[in-house]
């Protein structure tokens, strides 16, 4: 008895190796998004210049900068693609066991070098991994193929976001960050044993070519008009979730959750539902389509940055109970159900919009705009919430949201096919 076809479209070495993608793109990040912020927070860094530290993620907005060279150019004669992916996957180790060697409020300076330096290394390994997933999918493969790797980017978060916290409430934080380090290896060891996959466009030959053509072809086949509409929509659709979450971490905190509730709260709660939506959202992008699950996956992605507007109307707890821990559960898990749901979509739409020509460049000019909102705009999060407080400022955040759905009806149509 033959299996069924979703079954089998799950069931092969390309989503196994998406996985191991997913799992070594998201730990750098996240760790710069939840670890480092509750590390600072604690070390009694004041709010707004924890909100200032989202710009040391300047990287992966102009990393489309030096993605050409990571076209042009092979490292480590593993291969153009898991030569850069090694390398990087090796300085993010070190930098992050080294980033815990330092106190922030003696050695603030430092620690801000080492963090953006992370950064770097980590959009750099990006471009490696994007270019190399793209390679490696068949065009009827994308939406499952990004789905799981956006899975694996999201549990990868449980390490900094969850497991870290819990055991910073037992060990020094240089530990800490030691350990979390040790979870870049399987990335690492995946990158040793895959084959190099031969791009569909062969190699530029000059790093010119590796530098004008990527843009040249996509400015010639979507047309100024319809290509400035798609950089348009990269850039709004994820923006209100994006700013929503930028002080996550300090916002939990603030309420009255300790470290220990949302190490094991909060964020084992945005788990399941990330996951499994990831996953049925990869499987319904097979019959929907691209273009529709963007619509509907939007939708459910901008709802629920109305439960921490909800959460932050109640206020901050004074004593936490089971009531109010099922409250963080409740908001966290449907967040995490809608963004996984809407970056599952966003980003197969990123891959769909590349040409296999030019993988890297092109990838990584989409996904560094994309990034444009967690990194600039969220450097402004702790000025407003200073400003307006909490349940303004997730309405703000709401507001965000809708430019990006709105801009579907020209660069995504309901009605339009994906193929």
């Amino acid at each position: 008895m033959s299996r069924p076809a979703w079954l089998e479209a799950l069931l092969n070495r390309r989503m196994l190796i998406c996985i191991f993608t997913g799992f070594s793109s998201g730990l750098p990040l996240y760790l710069l998004l939840n670890l480092v912020p509750a590390w600072l927070y604690t070390e009694g860094i004041s709010i707004k210049a924890i909100g200032l530290f989202a710009l040391i993620q300047f990287p992966y907005i102009w990393k489309f900068l030096w993605s050409p060279l990571l076209d042009r150019y092979a490292v480590m004669r593993l291969g153009r693609r898991r030569g850069w992916m090694a390398a990087t996957q090796i300085l993010l180790l070190g930098l992050i066991a080294g980033l815990g060697l330092f106190a922030p409020r003696d050695d603030l300076q430092i620690v801000v070098v080492l963090a953006t330096l992370l950064a770097l290394a980590s959009a750099t390994q990006d471009i490696a991994l994007d270019a190399y997933r793209r390679e490696l999918l068949p065009d009827h493969e994308l939406g499952l193929g990004n789905s799981v790797h956006v899975n694996a980017y999201r549990v990868a978060g449980l390490v900094p976001g969850s497991l870290s916290l819990i055991l910073a409430d037992y060990l020094p934080w240089g530990q800490v960050f030691a350990i979390t380090a040790l979870f870049m290896l399987p990335g690492l060891v995946m990158t040793l044993l895959v084959s190099e996959k031969v791009s569909r466009g062969g190699t530029p030959r000059t790093l010119r070519e590796a530098v004008v053509e990527p843009f040249r072809e996509f400015i010639g086949r979507a047309g100024w008009r319809e290509a400035l509409l798609i950089l348009a929509f990269i850039f709004f659709y994820k923006l209100g979730d994006s700013l929503c979450t930028a002080l996550a971490t300090p916002f939990y905190l603030e309420m009255g959750f300790a470290k220990l509730d949302i190490g094991w709260v909060a964020k084992n709660a945005g788990l399941w539902p990330a996951v499994i939506g990831g996953l049925l959202g990869g499987l319904w992008m097979v019959k929907l389509g691209i273009n529709r699950a963007l619509w509907l996956f939007g939708v459910v992605q901008l709802v629920s940055i109305f439960g921490f507007a909800w959460l932050a109307w109640l206020g901050p707890n004074q004593t936490v109970g089971a009531t109010q821990l099922a409250q963080l559960a409740l908001v966290i898990g449907f967040e995490a159900l809608g963004v996984g749901l809407g970056t599952a979509a966003f980003v197969a739409f990123i891959a769909r919009a590349t040409n296999p020509l030019y993988t890297a460049t092109q990838y990584a000019l989409f996904s560094s705009l994309a990034a444009v909102p967690r990194t600039l705009i969220n450097s402004g999060a702790g000025y407003w919430v200073d400003q307006l407080g909490w349940f303004v400022f997730f309405l703000l955040c709401a507001a965000l949201a809708v430019p990006g759905m709105l801009l579907l009806f020209k660069v995504a149509p309901w009605w339009r096919s994906d193929t």
